[in-house]
């Protein structure tokens, strides 16, 4: 009987962009998906077209047993052609992808398995701890900080453990801290020893304590540091105070809500966690083709006959160029049509698709357009073709037609409502647990109000410009940080300014 392959594969410790490029290849072309409780939702997001599995387990509740797990990636094999099963950090170890592989090999099924870097490694890293240092220690030891409840007696040589290797890194050790510290003092450890708990490695909640063998367990209490941590033991833990770096960016330890659409958050959600801060994607808004789209390709086709074409957004550029498509035609229907963009995100946008803007305001709003226009040209009589959003402000096309020109509207999207997560949101505002809220445009304030109110709490809020701030305040919410320059870049930069 023929048989998939099953590929036993390390997503690594969280952080999406530690995703070796062998898990990214077989994540994208995977027919399905069996994954754990510690496999970042980035991560698994990237199995789109994948069946999708859950086998995960939590505080010690699992959704199946290993048993059950093992039966079902041999079923799995007979049905598919690529599983991937996705395990946190790396398969082989404390990952059980050892047991797993056996049952595949004992039941004649192809299997793989792909490293991932393990939690022991990265979370210390990005805490600013390494765990060898030329100098200080040259051997490390992982361990399990949990063994076997059921066993009689331990497999962990406590006296070895304890005076020969520089640095213990204990998995899953965060709930027996306190007896584990006490082995390794028995075993001859100075109770001095620096020692550290490195809670959500690599992620953006991520959080680090340092003590000693002595004083750690209480810090640890105290913070209400909890699971999946690792524990670090060895002088290494010194060398945080000089190399921490991940929790010392600027926005470190701030959670930003992003209310933009999904399809053009991922870049500003980036941004954002570059900067340190845990993002909650909040889409209010989703970007649609308009409801005329013969209407638009219409006006596409006939663009020749304009002297101008104002792009105000990329969303008006993505689906002007949609309808040339639709209409057999490309950039050159533009030649010896000129063009202005709003922004330099619009023009960047016109210029992948071999058009340089030839106006661009000094500011992206409707008002500084029409002046920039009238600046570079005689209005009187031209014909300006404005492909926006299905409902935007009139200020743009009414102060064109009172300087003469002959105006040509048609939509090019509009934007919908998407209200998916709000409960969620509400609930962390309501609990301070947001610090920041971001609009970048008008429609996701007024989303936001509808969906899940003006009162942000404790949560500052910052707007692209001022338009949107004027919405903002129209509806009752204070606004905190508006950016310089009406752009994500601007508004990114102004928010690091505000926690500077």
């Amino acid at each position: 009987m023929s048989t998939g392959t099953v590929y036993l594969v390390g997503a690594g410790p969280g952080d999406p962009g530690l995703l070796t490029l062998r898990a990214a290849e077989l994540l994208a072309r995977a027919d399905v998906l069996v994954y754990d409780a510690l496999v970042s939702p980035a991560i698994v997001e990237r199995a789109a077209g994948a069946e999708r599995v859950y086998v995960g387990k939590r505080g010690g509740e699992h959704t199946r047993t290993q048993d059950e797990i093992n039966r079902l990636l041999v079923e799995l094999a007979a049905r598919f052609h690529t599983v991937v099963r996705l395990k946190g950090g790396d398969p082989f170890v404390f990952g059980r992808g050892g047991e797993e592989a056996l049952v595949l090999r004992e039941a004649g099924v192809p299997f793989e398995v792909v490293p991932g870097i393990t939690s022991g490694i990265a979370g210390p890293a990005y805490a600013g701890i390494p765990v060898t240092q030329r100098g200080v220690t040259s051997s490390v030891a992982l361990v399990t900080g949990h063994e076997d409840p059921t066993k009689d007696d331990t497999d962990l040589d406590w006296a070895h453990l304890a005076r020969g290797v520089g640095t213990l890194v204990f998995y899953m050790g965060v709930g027996k801290m306190a007896d584990n510290f006490r082995r390794l003092v028995e075993g001859g450890r100075s109770p001095d020893t620096p020692a550290a708990a490195v809670e959500w490695g690599t992620y953006p909640r991520q959080r680090t304590v340092a003590g000693t063998l002595a004083t750690l367990p209480a810090l640890v209490r105290e913070a209400g540091i909890g699971a999946p941590s690792v524990v670090v033991v060895g002088e290494v833990v010194a060398l945080r105070e000089q190399l921490a770096w991940y929790d010392r960016r600027p926005l470190s330890g701030r959670r930003v809500v992003v209310t933009r659409a999904r399809a053009q958050a991922s870049g500003f959600a980036s941004e954002l966690e570059a900067l340190g801060a845990e993002v909650v994607q909040f889409p209010t808004i989703r970007i649609e083709a308009a409801p005329d789209v013969d209407a638009l390709r219409t006006a596409a086709a006939s663009v020749g006959g304009f002297d101008w074409v104002v792009f105000t957004s990329t969303n008006g550029v993505e689906h002007f160029w949609s309808a040339l498509a639709g209409a057999g035609l490309d950039s050159r229907a533009l030649a010896g049509v000129r063009v202005c963009a709003l922004g330099p995100a619009t023009a960047a946008e016109l210029a992948s698709r071999g058009i340089r803007a030839d106006l661009v305001p000094d500011e992206y709003v409707a008002e500084a357009a029409v002046e920039a226009l009238a600046a570079a040209v005689d209005l009187s009589g031209a014909r300006i073709l404005l492909p926006r959003a299905e409902v935007a402000r009139a200020v743009l096309p009414d102060s064109l037609r009172e300087r003469g020109a002959e105006v040509v509207e048609v939509a090019a999207y509009r934007t919908v409502q998407d209200g998916a997560g709000a409960d969620d949101v509400k609930r962390r505002i309501t609990a301070g647990e947001v610090d920041l809220v971001t609009f970048t445009a008008s429609s996701t304030a007024l989303n936001f109000a509808e969906l899940v109110g003006t009162d942000t709490g404790g949560a500052a809020v910052a707007s692209i410009g001022p338009i949107t701030s004027r919405t903002l305040r129209e509806l009752g919410m204070r606004v905190d940080v508006e950016a310089a320059e009406y752009t994500v870049p601007g508004l990114l930069s102004a928010i690091r300014e505000f926690w500077a």
